[in-house]
């Protein structure tokens, strides 16, 4: 399998994703979006990442390579490929389809709770519950590290709710998945985040600190699994898709 992986940051890297595709053997490209981006054709690749990062979806003016990014995407999108966001990558399929990114009522950071919506919310006649990993049913831990959060788009499902943010996940068209916190994170992604950005450890409702990080070992696994369901899902996806 080929994969591209759009990386906004040079310390936001692909952690378990990573892992996981080295494993397997498939091939991985990316753009750097913080150098001189160059974005390839889609039928180059079978799948897209697209990562975390500490910019917004509407700061194409501090950032003028958002919008030849936002038109990528849409051109991916528009072909049917499997594609994957994380986070700002969430963020930015969701506007991509029409869905508005602002300010979440709270800042979440560390580990937190997911939920996935009840079945009978999640199916819509689709049956759209039993088509996604297991290990993202019905309750889970997972990394968060975000200020925003997306509408749901158009078109797209609700899987996932925090306690913090409401929309922490949702699907499109049976294989475009956005999800607001980071399955991707493992020991050095954490590492990386926290030396860029650990002013923000502030104190606050649903932030943690390094040491309440760092202190749940067991999590850094489970986190490693869900990425790990995650992407033997999306394999399939692609298989199927060719």
């Amino acid at each position: 399998m080929k994969i591209h992986c759009l990386q906004h940051l040079k310390n936001e890297t692909l952690g378990n994703i990573g892992t996981w595709a080295a494993l397997k053997g498939h091939r991985l490209t990316k753009t750097m979006l913080y150098e001189k981006p160059v974005f390839p054709e889609p039928e180059e690749f079978d799948m897209l990442l697209i990562m975390g990062g500490t910019m917004s979806v509407y700061q194409e003016k501090e950032f003028p390579w958002l919008r030849p990014e936002k038109e990528f995407v849409k051109k991916v999108i528009d072909t049917g490929k499997p594609v994957l966001g994380s986070c700002f990558g969430a963020q930015m399929i969701a506007e991509v389809l029409g869905g508005k990114v602002t300010r979440n009522r709270f800042k979440e950071i560390g580990w937190h709770r997911v939920k996935a919506l009840a079945e009978e919310n999640l199916n819509n006649g689709r049956g759209i519950n039993s088509e996604l990993p297991a290990g993202l049913f019905p309750e889970f831990t997972a990394f968060m590290w975000h200020g925003d959060t997306f509408e749901i788009p158009p078109g797209a499902v609700r899987l996932f709710e925090s306690e913090a943010c409401p929309n922490q996940g949702f699907i499109y068209k049976g294989n475009i998945i956005g999800l607001q916190f980071h399955p991707e994170a493992d020991r050095r992604w954490i590492r990386n985040i926290i030396d860029d950005s650990g002013h923000e450890l502030v104190e606050g409702k649903f932030i943690q600190s390094e040491k309440e990080i760092y202190g749940q070992e067991s999590l850094f696994e489970d986190s490693n699994d869900l990425a790990f369901s995650l992407m033997d899902w999306f394999e399939k996806k692609c298989e199927s898709w060719k």
